[in-house]
């Protein structure tokens, strides 16, 4: 569950595409040769993968990923039925130069894009936008067809074509929309944001180095790879991590509770005073004092592993250590939450990131700050065998926790 965890940060979810990107560029042009005895399966395989996309992302929910393989499987059929004969010919260049144009503003407005079904009158009429901007680049084809561009690409669209086929002023809004999202990825860190850059990644790649053989087929294979990817993960994200919280929640600690050693504990955590402090702040706050002790228990030591148990519940799992190895580090979590003052603000004016709240964080003198704590009890496998009993322990040290004062840790008996 860690290493999952690790894997859904904002800078692996940049990192991962990225390094497939480069693998492929530096291994393509040794694959030539082998790729080509399989030249009908891979011209295809994008096809199988990106319907397959489009319709796991209905039942996933996953919307923006499925505009995202459909803009893709439009891109990839122009590309596989246009743009198969060398860039010499200027009506070729044109329908490059418009793809590579258009392309990478759809997939950018997927970001702002309502979170909406492909299958629903929204991916209807988002359809019908695809269609339209298929149609009226056809018409602009057709109008500048026989006439002679020269002009246009020695002026306007100049190539460097020691650096790249296409023209240096989509290659360079190219490689700026691909920052941008980027930054959104890292800014907000969705699985819908990955999806659109690992679109946007891939399509600037294969456009970029378009004199590759089979640069096109093999990107948006692994595109759609990805795509497959970012949906599993994603609802494996929604049923095993507790959306307010960004931690593994109570179904991950019970699929955890059936791979444990032959030693371990559990402890139960408990916010002090929670429901008095929600009526007295509001549930907007009280999901922020939640949020905020939840960022605090990751950082324990000690190996535990965090989960919100519900409500202002909270366990800790340590494996390979007993009761005794446990209690310095639950004692000085403990201490930590104690200290830390939280700041009560108004729940439009909360930052929308740790490095924003510590940076406004005094700033406003008319905010009040206030300090919450946190009851533990903790149990040990030594005397149950069973996951549940010793959690039930924990369970009833936690209380015997609260009875005594609160803000203290509590061993089973």
């Amino acid at each position: 569950m860690l290493l999952f965890s690790h894997f859904r940060s904002a800078g692996m979810r940049l990192m991962i595409p990225l390094t497939i990107a480069i693998l492929m560029l530096i291994a393509l042009p040794f694959s030539t040769v082998s790729l080509a005895n399989y030249q009908d399966l891979l011209v295809n395989i994008p096809y199988i993968l990106f319907t397959i996309v489009i319709f796991l992302s209905q039942p996933f929910n996953q919307g923006r990923t499925g505009y995202v393989a459909l803009i893709m499987l439009v891109a990839y059929l122009i590309i596989i039925h246009y743009l198969q004969t060398p860039l010499t010919n200027d009506n070729i260049k044109l329908i490059f130069s418009l793809l590579a144009g258009l392309l990478p503003f759809n997939l950018l407005q997927v970001h702002i894009m309502p979170d909406k079904r492909l299958f629903s009158r929204f991916g209807a009429l988002f359809s019908v936008f695809l269609l339209l901007q298929v149609g009226w680049a056809a018409l602009v084809y057709k109008h500048f067809n026989g006439t002679d561009l020269t002009s246009w690409w020695d002026t306007y669209l100049f190539t460097y074509r020691n650096l790249s086929l296409l023209p240096l002023v989509i290659l360079l809004l190219n490689l700026a929309l691909v920052c941008s999202s980027a930054s959104t990825l890292l800014k907000r860190n969705h699985s819908s944001d990955q999806a659109v850059f690992i679109c946007l990644l891939f399509s600037f790649v294969t456009f970029t180095f378009f004199q590759y053989s089979f640069i096109s087929s093999v990107a948006f294979s692994i595109v759609a790879v990805l795509l497959l990817i970012n949906i599993i993960s994603c609802s494996h994200e929604l049923a095993f991590i507790d959306q307010l919280t960004e931690i593994p929640g109570r179904r991950a600690l019970d699929n955890e509770l059936k791979h444990l050693g032959r030693t371990y504990t559990l402890a139960m955590i408990d916010v002090d005073h929670f429901k008095k402090f929600n009526d007295k702040y509001g549930h907007d706050t009280g999901d922020d004092v939640l949020k905020l002790v939840a960022t605090l228990m990751k950082d324990i030591d000690g190996g535990g592993n965090v989960y919100r148990y519900g409500g202002e519940e909270f366990t800790i799992l340590f494996k390979g250590k007993n009761i005794d190895e446990c209690l310095p580090f639950l004692e000085e979590l403990r201490e930590k939450i104690a200290k830390y003052k939280m700041i009560i603000r108004d729940h439009d004016k909360r930052p929308t990131s740790n490095r924003a709240g510590s940076k406004a964080r005094g700033q406003d003198k008319t905010s009040k700050s206030v300090k919450v704590t946190v009851s533990i009890g903790v149990a040990e496998n030594y005397l149950e065998q069973e996951p549940e009993d010793v959690l039930k322990q924990a369970d009833n040290a936690l209380y015997q926790a609260k009875e005594a004062g609160r803000n203290r840790v509590q061993c089973a008996q």
